[in-house]
């Protein structure tokens, strides 16, 4: 009886895990059927000249029996095996190849190791008995005899059919009672196999049912297999709050950058250079969404922007935060950070040339307010 609490579909990495344990859906009876055709198939295409590699053959063995040579080493037996061979050897392999595809159709190529392992209860003769009487062994005999039924039905019918013939076969010549027994069991032939091969798609069907059934899955197992993949909601919390944290302090150390150099629009490498140190530095770089931070964080400090995209993704790929560059980057690292000193001192000329203005102005303003200062009238005046 199944389990009414699994509810749940299983998922990807529950059937991986059935298949690596040999749990594939597919029907015994199939492959069986399929090589009955192939045997039926093969007899039909090869039985027009059957009657003359036959007749051959015993004309053959009857002159050799009237010579009297019969030894064992003589013609009579490797006759016999060519000829036996020469049936056998095409009817076996298109079985054998028609069996093994009509498997594969199924499931599929599965080596399953863990199903080949050694297990010492598979050979306890009372589990067998147990399996065997179980509600489900019951039901796989009921399940063989259903179609073993169906057969003898149509053998029953076919011979019902055909009675009054089968009555006065000894009337018939040899050709045609060998025809009529042929026809008769080709008919019984094709039906049968018809009967078995509507059963195996019921058996496939039946089958990969009871699979699906068994691979499901309870809601507490659903989220005890997401929280073994995508790992536990605190765990992956805590390492969102540590990413944070790091992109914080990325942002932090780019605010103290000399040049953000960018690709211009997937990555941006923030680099500072002292005069007290040996090589310029990379204080912070990222791609995507962080270097469109970083640029926004220089601009609003007022670091200056340069784009050069070969040498950008040279400094993300090759230097870590907190390392030097490369000697093999200095000349294009010097010619930006000259190029950026030049600027910052443009900008220092120009700050300081509008501060003495500033000042200046200022001074020439405060000495005329006091030159034109309030005047005194004289005593003289006022007579």
């Amino acid at each position: 009886m199944a389990d009414s609490s699994k509810t749940e579909q299983a998922t990807p990495k529950r059937r991986e895990k059935a298949r690596a344990q040999g749990q594939v859906a597919r029907s015994r009876e199939l492959p069986g059927v399929f090589a009955l055709a192939a045997v039926a198939g093969v007899t039909a295409l090869m039985a027009p000249i059957a009657i003359t590699h036959w007749t051959t053959l015993y004309r053959d063995t009857l002159y050799v029996a009237a010579s009297g040579n019969l030894d064992s080493n003589g013609p009579v037996l490797f006759w016999s095996a060519v000829e036996v061979m020469r049936w056998l050897a095409p009817i076996l392999l298109a079985a054998m190849a028609i069996s093994a595809f009509s498997g594969l159709a199924q499931g599929g190529v599965n080596f399953a190791p863990e199903a080949l392992a050694l297990k010492f209860d598979r050979f306890n003769p009372v589990s067998k008995l147990g399996q065997i009487f179980s509600p489900v062994g019951l039901s796989n005999l009921l399940k063989s005899l259903l179609p073993f039924g169906a057969i003898l039905w149509i053998a029953i019918t076919v011979l019902r059919t055909h009675w009054e013939k089968i009555v006065l076969a000894s009337n018939l010549g040899l050709r045609v009672f060998a025809g009529f027994v042929g026809s008769m069991v080709l008919e019984l032939t094709w039906k049968s196999g018809l009967v078995l091969l509507c059963w195996s798609a019921v058996d496939y069907v039946l089958t990969l049912r009871k699979m699906e059934g068994d691979l499901k899955m309870t809601k507490q197992e659903v989220r005890q297999e997401h929280k073994e993949t995508d790992g536990n909601p605190a765990i992956k919390s805590r390492v969102r709050q540590l990413q944070r944290a790091m992109r914080r302090k990325v942002l932090q150390a780019a605010a103290t950058a000399t040049v953000v150099v960018t690709n211009p629009t997937h990555y941006a490498v923030a680099l500072r250079y002292e005069t007290d140190m040996s090589a310029p530095m990379v204080v912070a770089k990222g791609r995507n969404l962080l270097a469109e931070k970083i640029k926004l964080l220089a601009k609003e400090h007022g670091i200056m922007l340069v784009e050069n995209r070969a040498l950008a993704q040279a400094l993300y790929k090759s230097v870590e935060v907190g390392d030097s560059i490369p000697a093999k980057l200095y000349q294009a690292v010097a010619e930006i950070l000259a190029l950026v000193f030049r600027a910052q001192a443009e900008v220092r000329k120009a700050e300081a040339a509008r501060s003495s203005r500033n000042a200046s102005g200022r001074k020439t303003d405060g000495a005329s307010q006091r030159a034109s200062g309030p005047s005194v009238a004289s005593p003289g005046a006022t007579r």
